[in-house]
């Protein structure tokens, strides 16, 4: 049996690889360092007049920790009947808050990811009240 093991054990010596420098063409500049990109998340934002109302406001907004708390409009989309953008560069991995304003008043948006207490001032300044408390929505913006 010991036959059949023999060459097992028995310690091979690689090949000699090729030790001369490499010669890259000139005026060719290799980076350092690749940037880093970071992971980001998609989201489309999408909001509706409510049942039953009919005047059509004059503007809605998103505006969120994702937007530094700048407004971003959303625009009229009449093959969905609603108003709507698509965010591409949202920090992901990370919980968001927002809210969704209409001529410069927050409504609420039925495709929130949950309900979260608003913290510093530019929250309370678009906060919602809800039977629990004052409210902004959050964005759970997690990327695979």
């Amino acid at each position: 049996m010991s036959q059949q093991f023999g060459n097992f054990f028995i310690k091979k010596t690689l090949p000699q690889t090729d030790s001369r420098p490499v010669n890259k063409p000139a005026g060719l500049q290799l980076p350092a360092k690749l940037p880093v990109r970071k992971p980001v998340f998609s989201k489309v934002f999408r909001w509706r007049l409510p049942d039953g109302e009919t005047r059509e406001p004059s503007t809605v907004e998103v505006i969120g920790t994702f937007t530094k708390w700048q407004r971003v409009p959303l625009a009229r989309k009449n093959a969905h009947d609603a108003w709507q953008v698509a965010l591409n560069e949202i920090p992901s991995h990370r919980t968001h808050h927002y809210m969704i304003l209409v001529d410069g008043k927050p409504v609420y948006d039925d495709n929130n990811d949950g309900y979260a207490i608003p913290h510093g001032p530019l929250e309370q300044k678009y906060q919602l009240m809800t039977d629990h408390g004052p409210r902004v929505f959050m964005l759970f913006a997690q990327t695979k």
